[in-house]
């Protein structure tokens, strides 16, 4: 109560927080209990009767749900080994530029893709990799065939990585920003008196000092490894490209919303919550076993 008491304006800030995680993350929980039951309309989630592990035994023996889980596992992974370094690059990057107006015209400039839509950004990639677009038209110009980009399964997870990148590198760096800015400056002009050049400062000062929020920051990105982009991937893929593209979330979409297999999608979709659960302990654990107790989470 004491505590209490002497914060309570910060409390009451926090309650309209709580509130949103109470109502939208753990009440729906109670609707879990339909991966273990044969959903029936007209009894509810709870009268419906229980049937164990079918719907997990179920998926494991479908060909199409190993296949979406096996584009899931290749476009996370993809999106998170190229994906992650870049913020990083972009921020040492642009904290070496001397002009501060350019670097805040460079922020501003990067950080706009992340505002906009998926339903807009599909729509402009889309226009601008069609048959009569932008780089087609190059193509044609030096005298090649044109490439249908969007409906090419060579292509196509190629796009998903460089156009996430594009879209997120930008606003992933802020946090980069704000690290590589509360450094201690006399660690530089240490650095300088002993001769260290940029790029040596870079190695053996900033980098180093930037480790312990890239590890957290790694092991966040390992909890969404099964998350490889819904409204991305929903909003760009197309027939031609569902086998390379097809993920869980667009599969648990279809079964659930489209054919109301409710259980069914229920279960897949907590199925991916247990693995990103599994993951970022598994990725805190070796955080911590190769010597970065302090950059783990607990």
């Amino acid at each position: 109560m004491k505590s209490f008491k002497k914060y309570k304006v910060l409390y009451v800030m926090m309650m309209p927080a709580i509130a949103y995680y109470i109502l939208f993350h753990y009440v729906p929980m109670y609707g879990a209990v339909l991966a273990f039951k044969d959903f029936q309309l007209m009894k509810g989630i709870w009268n419906s009767p229980w049937i164990g592990m079918h719907h997990f035994m179920y998926a494991f023996s479908d060909p199409v749900f190993l296949q979406v889980l096996k584009n899931t596992i290749i476009i996370s992974f993809y999106k998170l080994i190229f994906g992650f370094p870049v913020p990083v690059v972009f921020a040492l990057l642009l904290n070496e530029v001397a002009s501060a107006k350019f670097k805040k015209l460079a922020q501003t400039i990067s950080y706009l893709p992340h505002f906009i839509s998926w339903v807009v950004m599909a729509g402009i990639f889309m226009s601008i990799l069609s048959i009569d677009g932008l780089v087609n038209s190059v193509i044609k110009l030096l005298g090649m065939d044109p490439v249908l980009f969007m409906g090419n399964e060579q292509y196509f997870r190629l796009i998903l990585v460089l156009t996430e990148i594009y879209k997120s590198f930008g606003w992933g760096a802020i946090v980069y920003f704000a690290a590589i800015s509360g450094i201690n400056g006399e660690l530089y002009e240490a650095a300088i008196i002993d001769g260290a050049g940029r790029f040596k400062r870079v190695i053996y000062i900033t980098i180093p000092m930037l480790a312990p929020v890239m590890a957290i920051l790694l092991i966040l990105s390992m909890a969404g490894i099964l998350d490889a982009g819904f409204d991305q991937i929903f909003n760009m893929y197309s027939v031609n490209v569902y086998r390379v593209s097809d993920i869980i979330d667009t599969y648990v979409y279809r079964k659930g919303m489209v054919e109301m297999k409710y259980s069914y999608a229920t279960a897949v979709g907590l199925f991916k919550s247990v693995v990103a659960l599994i993951m970022i302990v598994t990725v805190n654990q070796v955080i911590k076993t190769m010597g970065g107790k302090e950059h783990a989470l607990w």
